[in-house]
């Protein structure tokens, strides 16, 4: 009986590949060996710079190694989603996705610049925000059915402000629903629409609630509703809307920590495992329930759900027509 032989060239690749294989286990088994980067989609010093921190400060520790964030702001979080999507599969270049990178971009571009399943990672959940409606104190409502009233009694001049895609998706949502008309006034970012809020040239926003707190202690502001499951521990006589008979919003604030497609299962573990624990800990619930997120750790597997149903609602936002399609 006679072996076959196999050609040479195809010896030689098989070696390669199997050499690349001991190569990356052994890569992740030493992982990690140097600083890892996250990249923000959103400017330093803000919301979710603040929140990201409160878990990398721990995490940091528990890898032993620094953990360095890069806010990489613009384009709706895509220059980040980008930089991620481009980076080597190592486990040392993460992203922290958003509703508005991996939701709310590859829902509404007629050409998506990426497929938020297929080109990333996904690692856990790290939680849902808080958004609340806000209304300036001049407007005669301290509820949500006086505020729906007013508008009524006044369309198309009660001004709403939207500095995030959730709030835009949001708010149009609840003006179907309450079958109200208000006018919109779009802003780049909450931090750009505050003042003119505060003063009350804009009267209403579907906001998170860590910058405006102060104000509605000094009696500017007013909270008549919160978009949770439940109420907020920052906020806790304050309804949500569901309480108030108004369906749940499809499209939820939600983030989640990402790498790049093909990172190995081991980095992929590890990180989730270290991510969930330190989610689990009293001390940063608290804090972070503090800034409007109410914290939720996921599976890898449990977050791709995430995406892939968060994908859907988009889609489905735009086939009911209170989102357009760019």
């Amino acid at each position: 009986m006679h072996t076959a032989l196999l050609p040479v060239n195809l010896i030689r690749s098989l070696a390669a590949v199997a050499a690349g294989v001991l190569v990356a286990g052994h890569a992740a088994a030493q992982y990690p060996s140097k600083p890892i980067r996250i990249l923000l989609p959103f400017p330093a010093g803000g919301v979710v710079d603040t929140v990201t921190r409160i878990i990398t400060q721990p995490l940091s520790q528990s890898l032993g190694q620094t953990i360095v964030i890069e806010a990489k702001p613009g384009a709706d979080g895509q220059i980040a989603a980008m930089e991620a999507r481009k980076s080597a599969p190592d486990g040392y270049t993460l992203f922290l996705g958003t509703t508005t990178s991996m939701s709310m971009v590859p829902a509404l571009r007629k050409n998506p610049p990426y497929n938020p399943i297929a080109d990333f990672t996904p690692i856990s959940h790290m939680g849902a925000g808080a958004f609340f409606v806000f209304v300036h104190s001049d407007v005669p409502a301290s509820s949500l059915e006086q505020l729906v009233s007013h508008a009524r009694a006044n369309p198309g001049k009660v001004a709403y402000a939207s500095g995030t895609a959730f709030a835009i998706a949001a708010t149009a949502h609840f003006m179907q629903h309450a079958k109200i008309q208000m006018l919109h006034v779009p802003y780049k970012g909450e931090v750009a629409a505050l003042p003119d809020f505060i003063t009350g040239r804009i009267q209403v926003m579907f906001a998170t609630p860590s910058l405006i707190m102060q104000h509605i202690k000094d009696g500017k502001l007013r909270a008549l509703a919160v978009l949770l499951p439940q109420r907020s521990g920052l906020l806790p006589n304050v309804p949500t809307m569901l309480e108030l008979g108004y369906p749940e919003v499809p499209v939820t604030s939600w983030s989640g920590f990402f790498g790049p497609a093909n990172l190995p299962p081991e980095i992929t573990e590890r990180l989730s495992r270290e991510i969930n624990a330190i989610l689990a800990r009293t001390s940063v619930r608290e804090e972070l329930d503090g800034r409007g997120i109410m914290a939720h750790g996921t599976s890898p597997d449990a977050l791709r759900q995430v995406v892939k149903s968060q994908l859907d609602a988009w889609h489905r936002a735009v086939r009911d027509g209170w989102v357009r399609q760019e």
